[in-house]
């Protein structure tokens, strides 16, 4: 198990790492250069813990005394000269691996940017992910990771709505096809709406030929087949601008997916039995499970109906407390970033 707060801090033991996220976090036109000097400073003598603490709680005004600073006398007390993370629990969304590589993505909300500036920061630098190959970054189009979903070997889903663009779904898609990592991709377009904020959030994978699905879309959702032309062969890696790709449908997801997984049916569990009681488990990501191992998912005990589904269907629930954890709107799944995977066998 890792905390991103303890790789964080072990990361800032790194002068180089110091360095990035101080003059990052320090970098926004609206603090002045006052404020920006008193607070580089003050940072550079921070502990890596400290420090830590800062880049993710935020500082307020008037937790620095800050002589001749006109920002500073103008701001209200409360207001923060480094903004809080409070959605940094949401790991899902700033990276996801593939295979051997992590994807650090682009978050379209301006309040999370500096969360892909950490995740970053935290790849690059810390001992554990040296090496490791990456793809994407934060200064690409926007793309989320609760939009990804890895649907089997070779075969990945990407949802389209509130936060991943159509374009950075292509230019996704176009990587995970230049590194060999899919052989095919499913553009998934979602209602852009809080509710249905990412593709997790209305259908997840619970089993190899299993998913947890959002009864008011299970109908309508529908999936693009996207496929590569010219795939890269043995160890090449072509640009990804001159990859051709072959884009068909709109057909059914669930049928799209059972094709490109190559099973007869991707069979769908309901959350809720009735429209009430599916509206209410939504809102309460009931979608949004942890799948632990094929027929093993994390899930909120307060989701009842859909947790006895899940067990009917010979799923076990592992059931966590979550009274204040979805205030954000996210589940298990959300705030859980896997850094490797078995292979998919049943």
């Amino acid at each position: 198990m890792l905390y991103l707060f303890d790789l964080l801090v072990e990361t800032l033991s790194d002068p180089d790492a110091r360095h990035l996220a101080i003059t990052e976090v320090t970098s926004s036109l609206r603090i002045g250069d006052t404020v920006r000097a008193y607070l580089l400073e003050a940072l550079r003598d921070h502990g890596a813990a400290e420090l830590a603490h800062v880049l993710t709680a935020g500082i307020r005004n008037d937790e620095m005394r800050i002589d001749h600073s006109i920002v500073s006398s103008l701001l209200a007390h409360d207001d923060f000269l480094i903004d809080p993370l409070p959605n940094l629990l949401f790991t899902r969304d700033s990276s996801v691996w593939l295979a051997d590589r992590v994807a650090v993505t682009s978050l379209a909300m301006p309040a999370r940017a500096r969360e892909t500036q950490l995740m970053e920061l935290v790849y690059a630098k810390h001992p554990r992910f040296l090496g490791a190959p990456r793809m994407h970054g934060g200064a690409l189009e926007h793309v989320e990771g609760g939009d990804v979903l890895q649907l089997g070997s070779g075969v990945v889903a990407i949802g389209a709505g509130e936060r991943t663009t159509p374009a950075g779904l292509e230019s996704f898609a176009r990587q995970l096809f230049g590194h060999r990592i899919a052989e095919t991709v499913l553009a998934v377009p979602i209602a852009q709406q809080r509710a249905t904020m990412h593709l997790d959030t209305v259908v997840t994978m619970v089993d190899i030929d299993k998913v947890v699905m959002y009864p008011n879309v299970a109908d309508t959702l529908m999936a693009y087949t996207i496929t590569c032309e010219n795939p890269p062969a043995g160890g090449d890696v072509l640009p990804f601008a001159g990859l051709k790709l072959n884009v068909s449908g709109p057909e059914p997801f669930l049928n799209a997916a059972a094709k490109v997984m190559q099973i007869d049916t991707l069979h769908r569990i309901d959350t809720g039995l009735d429209p009430v009681t599916a509206e209410r488990e939504q809102w309460d990501d009931g979608n949004n499970t942890l799948a632990l191992a094929p027929r093993v998912a994390v899930a909120y005990e307060r989701n009842f109906e859909t947790n006895a589904r899940l067990e009917e269907a010979g799923i076990h629930v592992v059931p966590i407390a979550g009274s204040e954890l979805g205030s954000g709107r996210g589940g298990p799944r959300c705030m859980s970033c896997p850094v490797h995977r078995a292979s998919m066998t049943a």
